[in-house]
């Protein structure tokens, strides 16, 4: 959803097309960590999901699948970053793209399920080529902005004398 709110404020179409791309890729993410999910808790019984620190989980959301994070923290809309400042938006894209990457392979070193293994080995390239991609993007807005630090103001935008 943050690269997807982001492309508006975007001074690039080549940039806002990747923040397009990136931002309907992950949803599909959201949807292979879902189904990861229901199948880790498929099946499980009430005294094995208790064992597992889950019992609230399963009093809230039985076996569904809710955005939470690992402490039973609601997903809310407070986590999509968006500034309007492109390179503001960009740097800190790179930066959540290395964070996935590395809750990716945290998570990776708690299983030894190849069911499980696979899709994240597939997700975690995915979120060094995100990375890729965004640095790619962060040399075009730098390169119409020359270098600027900011570029959100109306004055900003202006050539210096």
């Amino acid at each position: 959803m943050r690269y997807l709110t982001q492309r508006y404020s975007m001074p690039d179409d080549r940039v806002k097309a990747t923040l397009t791309d990136i931002g309907t890729e992950e949803l599909a993410h959201y949807e292979m960590i879902g189904t990861m999910i229901r199948q880790c808790m498929q099946g499980a019984t009430c005294a094995e999901l208790d064992q597992a620190g889950l019992a609230g989980y399963y009093t809230m959301h039985d076996h569904g699948v809710f955005p939470a994070d690992p402490n039973g923290v609601p997903f809310t809309t407070a986590y999509i970053a968006c500034t309007g400042d492109p390179i503001a938006d960009l740097s800190e894209d790179m930066a959540a793209e290395q964070k996935a990457r590395a809750t990716y392979e945290h998570l990776m070193n708690m299983t030894g399920n190849e069911q499980i293994l696979e899709p994240l080995y597939f997700l975690r390239e995915r979120e060094v080529v995100h990375f890729q991609r965004f640095g790619e993007c962060l040399e075009i807005i730098q390169g119409i902005y020359n270098g600027r630090s900011s570029c959100s103001c109306r004055n900003a935008r202006r050539r210096r004398p």
